[in-house]
């Protein structure tokens, strides 16, 4: 047995070594690199594995792919500011607005849209409802990109649509995550393509296994229609969305429907990524007026809710739309209110909020009854103790799954996001985040939270101290794991 033992202590000096080189051999957060320690040498050989499809980054081939792609419709967008309607309210860009705009603005990737019509959607009927209308009016184009596209009643319903106007001669072009749309087939999707549709994945969703790395996704939802309507927001295409899941029940969410020129920079937020997705050059999209209408004076949207589209990846360098959340929270003198279904903020997202409530504005924040992911809802679970300890207000919402990604400071400023609270959406997923500088709108946000907070109670600490023992080990354990989660 003498060699048994000397076997496994190689294993274990391999490991360890092993450990410490693929943590620390790249740049990451104090926090992760903890994270990864821990599961490294706690699980030796499992850890090395899991670490090599779930811990490693994104791989170059990818960051060149998405890097590489230019601008092409910013000069429209451009223009279409430059062409709105002189009597169109500029919304709320005072001094303080500004501030906002211009950090988000700063490498000129997300000019400021002021002719926007904008509808804020909380229910997955009228949601599914109004957005199936305006696809059967598409004359032109139809461009669809969701994490999520189940092969169930509702994804078959939009995917029929979809062959149905591909075979009148719309464009119809789809992106996925195929890790997030298990059960939509390659060759489910064939049905569009036979009809002249086409269809990818997501340049990080493909060969995932091969190139051992899984950690990546596509969680933008995005549908642009002839470059003039735009949806996005939390909802997936999928049943669930439609509350038909009993694990689930009820799903609350946000999206919103936008009629104006912001719609031309979620459209370029689309090509930008099929364009990095392609497999041939055949499939590029290049600049043409179909896809970016000039929307000039005789046939602009004379809405009046200025708009900013914000997208964000791991191929950048910084988490550019977590930095400017928090410079858009920090704007907050009154409220700030937040939705999230997954509560795990890193260190600097939580100073910035036990900083905020500090300082006396009323930080309130969301989170669901009920876990989809239960390691996950453990840590958020533990932050949501630890920010109700800070002066934070925690609702927990009971009327079914929370799903809604939203922020609302003070009375003029809101988001509506694919963006979760948590180091995922933060720091490895690509997300798209709409911001929106208007009391008007602002005001319908604030009614939407009013109404759900009737659905939910307020975390007490009374209510904290009788969880039990196990379970705030849980999610002390949980909360260890976040940075990974």
């Amino acid at each position: 047995m003498i060699w048994w033992h000397d076997f496994v202590r190689i294993i274990i000096i391999t490991n360890t070594i092993l450990a410490f080189y693929v943590v620390f051999h790249r740049r990451r957060s104090v926090s992760t690199t903890w994270a990864w320690l821990i599961i490294l040498l706690v699980l030796p050989v499992v850890g090395i594995t899991l670490y090599a499809f779930f811990g490693r980054g994104i791989s170059q081939e990818n960051i060149f792919a998405i890097n590489k792609q230019k601008h092409i419709g910013l000069r429209n967008v451009q223009k279409s500011i430059a062409k709105a309607p002189k009597n169109t309210s500029p919304s709320d860009t005072s001094k303080a607005g500004n501030i906002a705009i211009n950090f988000f603005n700063h490498q000129q990737e997300a000019p400021l849209t002021k002719n926007n019509q904008v509808k804020l959607y909380t229910e997955g009927e009228t949601f599914f409802h109004d957005m199936l209308k305006d696809m059967v009016r598409a004359k032109e184009t139809i461009n669809v990109e969701f994490y999520t596209f189940y092969s169930d009643n509702i994804g078959n319903r939009v995917l029929q649509l979809l062959i149905k106007k591909a075979k009148q001669g719309v464009k119809v072009r789809v992106i996925y995550d195929a890790w997030g749309s298990m059960g939509a087939t390659k060759a489910w999707f064939d049905q569009l393509r036979a009809a002249g549709g086409e269809v990818l994945p997501f340049i990080t969703s493909r060969n995932m296994i091969t190139r051992y790395r899984i950690n990546y996704h596509l969680h933008r939802k995005i549908v642009v229609i002839d470059g003039r309507i735009s949806w996005t927001g939390g909802f997936n295409i999928g049943d669930q969305y439609l509350g038909k899941k009993k694990k689930f029940g009820h799903w609350r969410d946000s999206q919103v429907r936008i009629v104006g020129s912001a719609s031309l920079l979620l459209q370029e937020r689309f090509v930008m990524d099929w364009n990095a997705s392609i497999t041939n050059n055949q499939q590029l999209i290049r600049f043409n007026s179909t896809l970016f209408p000039d929307l000039d004076e005789k046939n602009i949207h004379e809405g009046d809710v200025a708009t900013q589209i914000i997208s964000d990846g791991p191929d950048r360098y910084a988490p550019y739309m977590r930095n400017g959340m928090m410079r858009l929270m920090l704007l907050a003198r009154k409220r700030l209110w937040i939705q999230t279904p997954y509560l795990i903020p890193d260190d600097a997202v939580f100073a910035t909020w036990q900083t905020i409530a500090s300082s006396g504005v009323d930080v309130r924040i969301m989170i669901p009854c009920k876990p989809d992911h239960p390691f996950i809802y453990r840590a958020t679970q533990w932050y949501a103790n630890e920010l109700t300890r800070l002066g934070v207000k925690i609702y927990i919402y009971e009327d079914g799954f929370l799903h809604a990604k939203t922020t609302i400071v003070d009375d003029h400023f809101s988001s509506v996001s694919s963006m979760n609270q948590d180091f995922r959406s933060y720091n490895l997923n690509f997300e798209d985040n709409a911001v929106f500088y208007d009391k008007k709108f602002n005001q319908k946000m604030v009614a939407a939270f009013e109404e759900d907070m009737k659905h939910s109670h307020l975390l007490t600490k009374e209510e904290i101290k009788k969880q039990s023992r196990a379970l705030r080990t849980l999610q002390a354990f949980s909360r260890m794991l976040s940075p990974i989660l």
